[in-house]
């Protein structure tokens, strides 16, 4: 029995991936439904406004996302 130390490493990986595939599977909650959109872009702006790494992506993607809703109700009153 030499290999106890590798024996060990795999039995722990094996059951860390069982606990994480049973994870996966498992039904949603009634409680974990999508967010709504004035929540999600409430949450998003939260983001935006920090300093954590990646807030300028999550700027500018709004920044996209208000342009593009800008541009959808000019084409909407044109078009009527």
């Amino acid at each position: 029995m030499q290999n106890t130390g590798a024996r060990r490493a795999a039995v722990v990986l094996v059951s860390v991936l069982a606990l994480f595939s049973g994870l996966g599977c498992a039904p949603q909650r009634k409680g974990q439904e999508a967010p709504d959109a004035q929540g999600q872009r409430a949450r998003d702006s939260v983001i935006g406004a920090s300093q954590l790494p990646g807030a300028t992506g999550v700027r500018a993607a709004l920044r996209v996302g208000d342009s593009a809703s800008a541009r959808r109700r000019v084409e909407d009153s044109v078009a009527q």
